[in-house]
């Protein structure tokens, strides 16, 4: 599984690695304390499995409509092929189950550069658009949420992250408001558009593009079903495994997670996804302070839904891989040697 709140770009310190290892321990410690194995076997035992696979169905869905948000991001640049744009993203979805850091995001935006004919620089920046819009909705879906469930010690960070949020979309409107009015007067007064010189401006000339082609709203549309299939395949897992929540629990889960996964990570989120979707549990009491969720099946839960959601993709995104053109092994090189490609 993919969360809101990627990096683009793996920086090239190999302090975030150590940091993403180091926070994945630590997370598996804490989740494991007190975890009693037996319990869980039985608990894994009394899965019902029609739930499991449709839930398999709503996040391999989940992502088949987050190829569709970058095509029609990318409109404005070219037509992409829907089915490039699904291969590429789950050939990214693959190297972050192997690689940590998540260099999937770089990985995915280089292939469909090299299928589509679209400078990297352009499909790198619908990738950071993609991460703006599924703040906006995090954001907006905290806030809701907040409204009828008490989120305790998250009531802050969803406040603090809100503000963030808010800040960041005003600077963005204001960028694309000043160059369609800079564009404006320049055709208005029937003179050559002047050049402007440097690559950021560059990038906002492509911001602006996507900002303002026709096809921007229907990707905004769109990426409302991302996150709604997530909640679903989520929710069909707690009701595999016997939690019998409300829908409202998985939405706040999923958002838990999303946020807790966006720090620096081990492959494939493992730990910081087991710690996250627990202490998403613990914010459902009854009205004595009690978690209707106890810590031991609540880690059985996060194991379970952490094996069960990420299986569809070691084999769908492998497939992808190979169809892509590239190895195991000319993957890693393509990886590792990807971050000095990227325009600076």
């Amino acid at each position: 599984m993919n969360t809101i709140f990627q990096d683009v770009i793996p920086p090239p310190s190999k302090v975030p690695r150590f940091l993403g290892y180091g926070l994945a321990i630590a997370s598996l410690i804490w989740v494991l304390r007190d975890f009693h194995l037996v319990k869980a076997l039985h608990e894994f035992a009394s899965v019902h499995y029609e739930w499991v696979v449709l839930g398999m169905a709503f996040d391999v869905i989940s992502y088949v409509v987050q190829g569709l948000r970058w095509k029609l991001l990318l409109t404005p640049f070219g037509k992409v092929k829907l089915t490039h744009a699904i291969r590429a993203v789950y050939a990214g979805l693959f190297a972050n189950l192997v690689f940590p850091l998540r260099p999937g995001e770089l990985l995915r935006s280089y292939l469909l550069s090299d299928t589509e004919g679209i400078t990297l620089g352009r499909v790198l920046g619908s990738v950071g658009v993609e991460r703006l819009v599924d703040l906006v909705i995090a954001t907006s879906g905290l806030a809701i949420v907040s409204l009828t469930v008490d989120l305790g010690r998250f009531r802050k960070l969803a406040d603090t992250l809100g503000i963030a949020t808010l800040v960041l979309l005003a600077i963005v409107l204001l960028l694309i408001l000043y160059l369609e009015l800079k564009l404006g007067n320049e055709e208005a007064s029937g003179g050559k558009p002047r050049h402007i010189p440097g690559k950021a401006m560059a990038a906002l000339h492509g911001l602006h593009a996507m900002g303002t082609a026709p096809s921007f709203y229907t990707a905004v549309l769109t990426s409302l079903l991302m996150p709604f299939c997530q909640m679903l395949g989520l929710w069909a897992m707690m009701q595999a495994y016997g939690l019998h929540l409300p829908a409202l629990a998985a939405v706040v889960v999923l958002l838990v997670i999303n946020l807790g996964v966006s720090l620096p990570n081990a492959p494939a989120n493992v730990g910081s996804y087991q710690f996250f979707c627990v202490v998403g549990l613990s914010v459902f009491r009854d009205p004595a302070g009690n978690a209707l969720v106890e810590k031991s099946t609540a880690t059985g839960f996060s194991i379970f839904a952490f094996l069960a959601l990420t299986f569809p993709f070691v084999f769908l995104g492998f497939a992808a891989l190979v169809r892509s053109g590239l190895s195991l092994r000319s993957m890693r090189e393509k990886v590792s040697h990807l971050p000095s490609e990227v325009p600076r």
